[in-house]
């Protein structure tokens, strides 16, 4: 018989016909393509037998198929193998599959369930290889194929979860809520778990890197050693927070503004480190809220003209004119009615008149809402980041804007952004400017943004910070953590 006739089924039935298996003494398993016939089989006899196996991969591929994670994928994957074990054939005569057990039985130190890896079934399925006799050996390749496909669940599973979290916040929020650029697992990188050579390795690679995961990481596993002294809403604020952490949503530049919309706090990060830190006041909850987002400052405005959205003047510019005649021209405020200029505000009755006609305007100046500057970027939310005339930055509760973002240093924070120069010094002197004027500034480079939600932080020391989860989004998120267990 030539050897190129039996190889195909010996690298479909682990490669070789004894292996030293896991999980237990060392036990020999015979696994041999059956035969009905001597060994002087025809090549056409031949063929058959290995085209069996092949169906019975197919046939426990297809059962599990509403099972598996990416399922598309996967069957691809063994379909260029011609439906062979790829996984167990690497890692169970090495006893890898062992080493990969350890890690998904500590998957709570990742804030995850181990009911998301079945590993009670991997177990069952290993055993059940190990318990195999030669004399049943289709009995023994269909215990195969059932550890295989319980190994790629487990591992892909995992592996995706540690590298783009768990839940998809595209889903979870609206899309008003929560627009940040947030990468999703594609074709490649799920392939490449099959192409994995040293397992433990790849774990260990897979592993969250940044400071501020790796920090929660271990306050998780010192919360779960001293259980008793450890509430179960801090349990809960770790494990939404490290989920957030997962998320692939950071730039991918080295420099970017980084606002906390709970912390209330702002960040110009430069090659991992915060090189500027300030106070900053978010949108009031409700109607207001702060949307979490990611965009790029590609333009500052000096001395900004507030163009007042018609929600706030409903609400509350038009209610203070009807109380006080002289309210609109002693905030520098303009009136139009239907695009043209209303020189005598104080004579309108604003408690009767048709608001939707009339649109407003403050203009530069000390009583600007938006204080000397602004920073703007693209989104579909109208928020941007800007000054204020009004002291607010030592209150402990900043929820207090109408959805965009007051800063407590504008012009720090215009230097880190446009750095020394020309420009710079020319924001500067317009900020002093004693008769302000409008002017817009375009950045030399846009610079990344991300607004976010994390309830527990590091701050420049390191030291872990507990926020008030000022719009409720913890229980939202942990349901959709907890939904998937």
């Amino acid at each position: 018989m030539k050897e190129s006739l039996y190889k195909p089924a010996i690298v479909l039935l682990l490669c070789c016909t004894s292996l030293s298996l896991s999980c237990g003494t060392k036990r020999n398993i015979i696994v041999n393509v059956p035969q009905k016939t001597s060994l002087s089989l025809s090549n056409e006899n031949k063929k058959a037998k290995y085209l069996d196996y092949r169906e019975e991969f197919k046939k426990l591929l297809n059962k599990k198929k509403l099972l598996l994670p990416f399922s598309e994928l996967i069957t691809e994957a063994y379909q260029k193998v011609n439906h062979q074990p790829i996984l167990v054939t690497k890692f169970l005569p090495e006893k890898n599959l062992q080493i990969l057990l350890d890690y998904l039985e500590k998957c709570d130190e990742h804030g995850l369930d181990t009911t998301l890896f079945y590993i009670p079934d991997i177990k069952e399925k290993l055993a059940a290889v190990n318990a195999s006799k030669s004399s049943d050996s289709l009995r023994a390749y269909q215990n195969l194929v059932k550890l295989e496909l319980a190994t790629a669940t487990a591992l892909i599973r995992y592996s995706m979860i540690l590298q783009y979290g768990l839940v998809n916040p595209g889903i979870i929020y609206t899309e008003t809520q929560y627009s940040t650029p947030t990468l999703q697992p594609d074709s490649i990188t799920i392939m490449h778990v099959f192409e994995v050579k040293d397992l433990k390795k790849y774990l260990d690679s897979i592993q969250p890197k940044s400071s501020a995961y790796i920090k929660l990481q271990k306050t998780l596993i010192a919360a779960k050693e001293n259980s008793s002294t450890t509430t179960d809403e801090i349990r809960k604020s770790l494990v939404v927070n490290m989920e957030r952490l997962r998320w692939k949503n950071r730039p991918i530049e080295e420099k970017y503004v980084s606002v906390n919309i709970p912390g209330f706090t702002l960040d110009m990060i430069d090659k991992g480190k915060s090189i500027l830190r300030m106070k900053v006041c978010v949108g009031e909850k409700g109607q207001w809220e702060t949307p979490q987002l990611g965009s790029k400052i590609f333009r500052i405005q000096v001395n900004p003209v507030w163009n007042i959205p018609q929600s706030i003047a409903r609400d509350e510019i038009s209610k203070n004119a009807a109380q006080d005649r002289y309210y609109l021209s002693n905030s520098n405020i303009k009136v139009y009615k239907k695009g043209v200029l209303i020189r005598n505000s104080e004579s309108i009755n604003w408690s009767t008149v048709n608001l939707d006609e009339y649109s407003f305007q403050q203009q530069p100046g000390a009583e600007n809402a938006l204080g000397k500057i602004k920073f703007l970027f693209e989104n579909k939310s109208s928020v941007y980041l800007h000054d204020t005339p009004h002291k607010v930055f030592d209150q402990p509760m900043r929820a207090i804007s109408h959805g965009c973002i007051r800063v407590q240093k504008p012009l720090e924070l215009a230097y880190a952004l446009f750095e020394k120069g020309s420009k710079y010094e020319l924001i500067k002197n317009a900020m002093q400017n004693g008769y302000p004027r409008a002017k817009f500034i375009d950045l030399p480079q846009q610079i990344p943004i991300r607004i976010d939600y994390f309830t527990v932080g590091l701050d420049a020391k390191g030291t872990v910070h507990y926020y008030k989860d000022i719009y409720d989004q913890d229980p939202i998120l942990y349901k959709a953590i907890t939904k998937q267990f």
